[in-house]
């Protein structure tokens, strides 16, 4: 069951093998044994610093007052100060608000998180206000995958191929005041186009979304830490999963079966393989200091 089947393949594999049925209910009994060993997971001390953390909500279908609603699962991944990966938060976050962010990024913080120096995550306001208060030396980036498909939205069909090849380049860029200067080239091109929604709409968020070029960032990390693609994974894991259930019953059970399977995926990929050259950042950290 928390490796991705339905509670009804569940019952006719219990079938085949034994030759007794599992109804959904005795399953579900049998699982509240687990829940308090994927609790104190969930709710386990952070001990060591997080440099860069990437951030990101992930919708699924949940009974609520006796209607099906859209909520929304928080997630938080960081990479330590050795490299590793690893999930450091869950938790429902409803309609991913600022009151949502807020709780999730306190939760955090009283677990032990520290050492931050940059939030990667969508344009999602209640994320970047958040970030802004309670993690008031960690930098914001905006995931540059999502803002170019932003632009792109708001482009027409036959300027697409063009603008797509334009953004490239701005983000090609080596460093943030050329990829600066390039954005606002492409964004006077767009309206010589006509294209003013999308150069609106470049000039808006290029200046958030090219943090990862700022000199305390080495060259080495910069692909990586420019988009949340590193949650995508897991995220992709997560909605196979509630696909096959549908919609939950309740809270609690969509957040400790998508807990079970962001732990299992993470764990499988991620325990032994160093994903960043932590050491590069100091030396660039240093630099810049050097450097102002």
């Amino acid at each position: 069951y928390l490796a991705g089947v339905s509670t009804r393949q569940v019952d006719d594999i219990s079938q085949l093998l034994w030759g007794d049925r599992m109804p959904s209910q005795t399953l579900s009994d049998k699982l509240k044994k687990v829940y308090g060993e994927i609790e104190a997971w969930r709710a386990r001390p952070l001990e060591d610093e997080y440099p860069y953390v990437f951030m990101d909500g992930v919708w699924h279908k949940r009974s609520w007052g006796g209607h099906v609603e859209n909520v929304s699962v928080l997630v938080a991944i960081g990479v330590n100060a050795e490299g590793h990966r690893g999930v450091i938060g869950v938790a429902e976050g409803m309609k991913e608000d600022r009151d949502s962010w807020e709780r999730f990024v306190r939760s955090m913080i009283e677990r032990g998180l520290k050492g931050v120096r940059l939030v990667v995550g969508d344009r999602c306001a209640g994320l970047v206000a958040t970030v802004g208060s309670m993690l008031p030396k960690a930098r914001y980036q905006r995931c540059m995958v999502h803002f170019m498909r932003n632009v792109l939205s708001k482009t027409p069909p036959a300027h697409r191929e063009w603008a797509s090849a334009a953004l490239k380049a701005v983000f090609a860029m080596e460093s943030r005041e050329s990829a600066l200067d390039k954005a606002e080239q492409v964004a006077m091109e767009m309206e010589s186009r006509r294209l003013k929604a999308a150069a609106n709409c470049l000039r808006e968020g290029v200046g958030e979304t090219t943090t990862y070029l700022l000199d305390e960032f080495p060259d080495g990390h910069r692909r990586r830490i420019r988009t949340n693609n590193m949650i995508e994974r897991p995220d992709r894991e997560i909605r196979r999963r509630t696909r096959v259930v549908g919609g939950f019953p309740d809270g609690n059970s969509a957040l400790m079966l998508i807990c079970a399977r962001i732990r299992h995926a993470a764990a499988n990929e991620w325990s032994t393989r160093r994903y960043l050259d932590m050491s590069r950042l100091d030396d660039n950290l240093v630099e810049a200091n050097r450097s102002s």
